[in-house]
């Protein structure tokens, strides 16, 4: 069995999945929101934003990590916001010996579709019949980290199967 958290980061706001791999069998366990305190400074942000990864995963005490790689975006601050947010992320991960796989939204969208190109609703659509949910994971987002994490479960010496 392998516990497995899907993250869809940004600089205010990560969506997170937790899934659970058994086998054959995949579960959903959890998906939610990380939020931070409106109107603060990064660097307060990233201390929240590492305390509450600290805490996701002490609760649920996963084996491995799936987070979006960064991709470029005209906002250049938002960009580097971000990326400083995948950091602490990163580091909390390693400190606590999580196995980290990266993933570009290309390779998640051509994994649970099988179009790179596939919208946000396709998305969704997508990961909730794969995962026999009554319904889109909401926040919209948390759609995201679940594909994130489902991916990541199908891989076996690298490559998804």
């Amino acid at each position: 069995m392998s516990i497995i958290i899907g993250i869809d980061p940004w600089s205010t706001t990560i969506w997170y999945a937790i899934i659970e791999k058994e086998r054959h069998s995949i579960k959903l366990i959890d998906f939610w929101v990380i939020s931070t305190t409106p109107k603060i400074e990064l660097a307060y942000k990233l201390l929240e934003i590492g305390s509450d990864m600290e805490k996701l995963i002490e609760k649920y005490t996963p084996q491995k990590i799936a987070i979006e790689r960064l991709f470029f975006t005209n906002n250049i601050k938002t960009a580097i916001d971000v990326a400083q947010c995948r950091g602490v992320i990163m580091y909390e991960c390693i400190k606590h010996n999580l196995q980290i796989k990266e993933y570009t939204p290309l390779q998640v969208k051509k994994a649970i579709t099988g179009n790179g190109k596939a919208n946000k609703k396709q998305m969704q659509q997508a990961i909730k019949m794969i995962m026999k949910l009554d319904a889109i994971p909401t926040p919209d987002d948390s759609a995201d980290a679940l594909c994130l994490a489902y991916i990541w479960s199908l891989e076996r010496d690298g490559n998804i199967l």
